[in-house]
């Protein structure tokens, strides 16, 4: 019985990592549950032994994409923050490539108002989070007002690499992204 658990948790463990990449690369609206299952390498039929409903899956992918992003949030602004290294990482070559494995917050922010409710609420949850590392980041710098200042940093960061990641042209996008890093470096007092 235990072998059958596990199996079970690694198929549906597959199906949420495919979800989460397709998600970040299609958005919520772009997939479906047989395309999804497909990329899998599963059966379409499959899909009700893990999930309720298609919301249900994507409820669960929003939680797994934060899940990726709050890794790297500890990576960087953990017990010894590191705000420059994040806002350098954050906006690097690296990231602007990683659209099906990075944070999902730029390619996600503009449709997370029409997600299903649990999803919304999800993301919600996910974007404090990410603020709320930035924020000790900036406490532990001394900023006054970290509170807003984060929620400004975080807002530059998502803005810079979904503006970048709609650019035809890459040289133009990295440019554009280590302008925003630079001078986000500046303002914050990181240069």
């Amino acid at each position: 019985m235990a072998d059958k658990s596990a199996h079970k948790a690694k198929t549906r463990a597959r199906i949420l990592d495919e979800a989460a990449a397709a998600i970040r690369s299609s958005g919520a609206q772009g997939i479906s549950v047989a395309e999804l299952m497909k990329r899998a390498g599963l059966t379409h039929g499959g899909f009700y032994a893990h999930f309720s409903s298609r919301d249900d899956l994507v409820a669960h992918a929003i939680d797994r994409m934060f899940q990726d992003s709050a890794m790297m949030v500890a990576r960087f602004l953990g017990d010894t923050p590191d705000l420059g290294a994040f806002i350098d990482y954050y906006l690097s070559e690296t990231a602007y490539r990683m659209v099906e494995r990075g944070c999902p917050l730029p390619g996600l922010s503009g449709e997370a108002g029409r997600m299903p409710p649990a999803a919304r609420t999800r993301f919600a949850q996910g974007v404090g989070g990410f603020r709320d590392g930035i924020e000790r980041a900036l406490e532990a710098l001394g900023k006054a007002d970290s509170a807003t200042l984060a929620s400004s940093v975080m807002a530059e960061l998502v803005g810079a690499m979904t503006l970048a990641r709609s650019m035809p042209d890459d040289g133009a996008a990295l440019a554009f992204l280590d302008a925003s890093r630079r001078g986000l470096r500046e303002r914050i007092g990181l240069a």
